[in-house]
């Protein structure tokens, strides 16, 4: 599973690969149901800001959101949560994880994962709006899609076996427009 990342990248960064709009930095926990920068699929060249922590627009209440900080990729077409969702980029320039020295978990390894020469790339990821019935506030929330682990993240992720799907430039377009696509990808990683 995903729940922390960051993103460090410079506005000038971004304006390089097309992406207009000003990026969000940070170190994000996704338990904080942070803002982060992401690109929606009806406008693939703006970055936009969206609550991590999706909420179905069908949703009562905002609860819903500590259980789709993720959501699974065999499931996305099925599951209630995600499947009237549409899809959007959450931009990142690493991730994350605890490998578990012991079974039970007591004792972790934390992992920065990037890609192999630091660069931007996104995570694929679900989006919907969700009105606030009290408030009236609309709000746009995400989600990042995980898949099976494999590779260096089968190792680190020893516990779950999942890792987020990271897209480079050519997949990311692919991924807004809902074509099939490899996931796989290489990554550097640091004990820290």
């Amino acid at each position: 599973m995903c729940f922390h990342f960051k993103q460090s990248k410079s506005d000038k960064e971004f304006r390089e690969k097309n992406f207009n709009g000003k990026p969000l930095k940070g170190i994000y926990n996704g338990f904080d149901f942070p803002v982060v920068s992401t690109v929606a699929d009806d406008n693939p060249y703006f970055l936009k800001k969206m609550n991590w922590g999706l909420i179905p627009n069908w949703s009562k209440n905002d609860e819903i959101r500590k259980f789709t900080l993720n959501a699974r990729y065999e499931t996305i077409n099925t599951k209630f949560s995600f499947k009237m969702a549409r899809r959007c980029l959450i931009f990142t320039d690493g991730f994350f994880e605890w490998k578990w020295i012991d079974a039970q978990g007591k004792r972790k390894q934390k992992y920065l994962v990037e890609y192999p020469s630091s660069e931007l790339f996104a995570f694929a990821g679900l989006y919907d709006n969700w009105m606030n019935m009290l408030t009236g506030e609309i709000m746009t929330t995400c989600s990042i899609v995980t898949t099976e682990a494999i590779g260096i993240m089968r190792e680190i992720h020893n516990s779950k076996h999942r890792m987020p799907i990271t897209l480079n430039e050519y997949q990311q377009k692919k991924w807004l427009s809902k074509k099939e696509i490899n996931f796989f990808s290489d990554f550097k990683t640091h004990k820290l």
